[in-house]
Formats: structure tokens, sequence, C-alpha cells
């Protein structure tokens, strides 16, 4: 398909213009960032792309917009998501959630409950991808932590938030993993292994600050909590498979069909609620799924009217290294996150521009998947209207305000970030990176 003639065009980026007035704004005037639905505002965009550019026909302009929402990435990513959506559902149902809360509960001594809550947030979030789902089900134990033992409630839910951010940027099955490396075009444990490095010592610094406010408090919280290892188990095997290079779609069924055989093993539902599981879990990413296709569409018809080339100049315009492209990448996603309140979008709206980005500088996909990842979950964890913390702070019926300053995972992450930015860490052979782009 043949590009419009027009380049570097500042008014094609006025579809932006429209969702930003519609979703942020808005959001902000009325003072509830839920009000209004942000798939609304990226449909009220669309409508506004494809009528932009009246040299252009509508059929081509709709043409224009097929071809972005269908592009190969877009349409893997929502296959991923989808299967994503009924793994974690099932697990959630047949009681791997609550099964590895209370295993963690059942062995953490009273002098590093805190940590303990921290390590047990980064590995549930690790393992279902998702920061919400994570901070939904140990929010109310941080509570319960707080009130037992008189800790402050900002500390035990920032504990939580921390740990749910953690898993959301690395997990194998999170949003922003997938939506990170297929834009890029690398694979997720590729990815994964390359972010590691960055943020972990973000979450060892994270977890000895948690340790060290908590250190002396002997009390230990009343009670039993029953558990079962076969079902905390079943997170243990997709994560490992995923970890081991085995296709991630292949991870999931076979996740979901032994999530599935666990649950009906163990009474937790029989055949038919394995099934509608798997349906809840569908249906539960159906918004993301229909955003990113719109955004797939828009952001080609943008680019066609040469919107993306003008955001190009305009932040390469100052770039003069490829660490400066780095930061470029970041400043970037981290800009449209906070303007949206959602990683996952961020990274489908920035990354196909991080990619220009990334190609113009010789920037490793790996590294850039990363980068996007990082930042953009960096935002989302500190953002006080973000649905991490305001679930977090209306489970506790207090201010997010109260849970920011206790955000040290989060924060550590972003300096973490810049250091290696910085500093070029990891450092990434050239060999490496002529194999992963013939691979891809």
């Amino acid at each position: 398909m043949k590009k419009n003639n027009q380049k570097g065009n500042p008014w094609a980026l006025l579809p932006l213009a429209v969702f930003l007035v519609m979703y942020l704004v808005t959001s902000i005037v009325i003072g509830d960032f839920y009000k209004m639905p942000v798939s609304v505002a990226f449909l009220a965009a669309t409508i506004v792309a494809v009528a932009m550019n009246k040299k252009v026909s509508i059929n081509k302009k709709v043409e224009v917009f097929c071809k972005g929402a269908g592009n190969s990435n877009i349409i893997l990513m929502c296959i991923i998501f989808i299967l994503a959506g009924g793994f974690a559902q099932v697990a959630r149902d047949m009681g791997a959630v609550d099964a590895t809360v209370n295993l963690g509960l059942s062995i953490l001594p009273g002098n590093i409950l805190i940590a303990g809550v921290f390590i047990i947030g980064c590995f549930i979030s690790l393992s279902i991808g998702t920061s919400v789902g994570t901070i939904v089900a140990l929010a109310p134990m941080a509570v319960g932590i707080a009130e037992k033992t008189g800790i402050p409630m900002g500390l035990a839910l920032g504990a939580v938030v921390s740990g749910a951010m953690f898993g959301d940027n690395l997990s194998m099955i999170s949003d922003t993993t997938i939506a990170a490396s297929r834009t890029q075009g690398c694979e997720m444990r590729d990815k994964f292994k390359m972010n590691f490095i960055i943020v972990v010592p973000a979450a060892i610094i994270t977890a000895i600050i948690f340790t060290s406010m908590n250190i002396g408090n002997t009390l230990a919280l009343e009670g039993s909590y029953d558990y079962s290892i076969i079902k905390v188990f079943t997170y243990l095997v997709v994560l490992i498979a995923a970890l081991i290079g085995i296709n991630v779609m292949i991870v999931l069924v076979g996740g979901t069909l032994f999530a599935g055989i666990v649950g009906i093993f163990t009474n937790a539902f029989d055949i038919w609620g394995f099934v509608q599981a798997i349906g809840k879990g569908i249906m539960g990413m159906s918004e993301i799924i229909i955003i990113s296709l719109l955004i797939g569409g828009m952001v080609e018809v943008i680019k066609y009217n040469g919107g993306i080339d003008f955001i190009l100049d305009f932040i390469t315009s100052n770039i003069r290294s490829k660490k400066g492209a780095e930061l470029g990448i970041a400043i970037l996603v981290g800009l449209v996150d906070i303007c949206t309140a959602n990683n996952t979008i961020a990274i489908v709206m920035a990354g196909p521009i991080a990619k220009d980005i990334g190609d113009k500088y010789e920037i490793d996909p790996r590294r850039a998947a990363s980068l996007l990842d990082t930042f953009s979950c960096f935002c989302q964890g500190v953002i006080p209207y973000g649905a991490q913390l305001l679930v977090a702070a209306s489970v506790a019926g207090i201010s997010s305000f109260e849970i920011m300053k206790f955000l040290y995972y989060p924060y550590l992450m972003g300096i973490c970030a810049l250091i290696a930015i910085a500093l070029g860490i990891p450092n990434i052979k050239k060999a490496s990176l002529k194999v992963l782009n013939v691979n891809n």
C-alpha cells in the first residue's frame, strides 16, 4: 500500500488529542477515572482518525484501519490475551490464589511479615500475570495483618502493590509482557531475561527495606491457613514451562487443562464449572482485546497521515545517541501511561513508535521491549489514579496517597531502569542481536 504524501503532519495526531480530552481531561474534571470507559474514548478517537484527510476516500481509510487492526502482531497478541484470561480464571476458581496466599501466611514469622507479603505478591503476580488481580487477592490479607499487628495500613498495602507490580512487569502471561514483546518482535522469554537483570536489584533492595521496617515485631497471625500444594504447583508448572522456552500458547493451553484437572479432582468445580471458568476468563479480556484492535487500526491511520513521522521527528530531534533513544522510549511510554492510566494500553500505543526508534538507533528488540514494560509499570505503579492504587486503597478505606510513600519497588524499578540506560546494562553482544533478528 502506498503511503500518503503527507510527512511529519502534526494534525494527524488529532485523534490522540480527542482521546486525551475525552478520557483524561473528563476524568480529572469529574474526579472519577472509571466513569468514562477507555474503549468508548478510543472508539471516538478512531472515528475522528478515519474521518480526517478528505483527500483520501473513506474506503481507502477503512482499508488502512483494517490493515492496522489485522496486523499479525495485534491478532497474535489478542489470541494470547484470550488464552491467558482463560488460564487465570480457571486457576482462580480452582483455588490456586487462595492456596498460595495461605501457604505464605502459614510459614511467615512475625518479624518478616511485610517482606513476606511483598514476596508472596511477587510470586502470585508473576504466576497470574495481573497486578490488579494480585492486589484483589492480597489486599484483604494485608489489611488483616495491619489491624492485628499495628503496622501502618499504608505500609502493608504498599508491600502488596509493590509485589503486584513486580509480576505485572515480568510475568510471562502479563498483558504488558505480551504487548511489549509482540510490538518489538522478540520472544517473551528473552524479554524476561533482559528485564529480570534490570529489576531484580530493585526487588532485593525492596525486600531488605520491608524487612528492616518490621524488625522487632514478634506478633504472629492467629488461626490456621489451609492450602493445597498441588494447587500452588499449578502456577509453578506454567512459570517453569514458560521459562524453559515452550511456546506461550502451548504453555497457556496446557496450564489451563492442568488447572482444570486439579480443580475437578479437588472438587473445586465440575466439568461444566471448568468450561464456564474458561468462558468467564475469556470475556474478562474482551475490553483489552477490543482496545488493542482499535488502537492498532487507529495508529495505522495516524501513521498513514504522517502523524507517526511527526512524533518520530519530534522525539529524535534531540537524540544524539543510542542511550538518548532508549531514554526517549522510556519517556514516551511513561507519558502515555500517565495520560491513559493503563500500562498495557500505553505499550500498545507507544510500541510501534518505539519499534521505529529502535530500528533507527539499532536498539536490541529485547531491550526496547524491556524498557517499554519497565517504565510503563513504573508509572502505572505510582500514579494515585491508577487501578492498582485505587483498588488497594478502596479495600482499606484510605487514600491512595497514604500508600504512595511506601511504594519502594516501583520507585526503585524506575531508578534501576535509568541506571541500566546510563551504564548500558546488561551488555548485549552484537552476535546475539543478529541471531535474534534472523529468528524474528
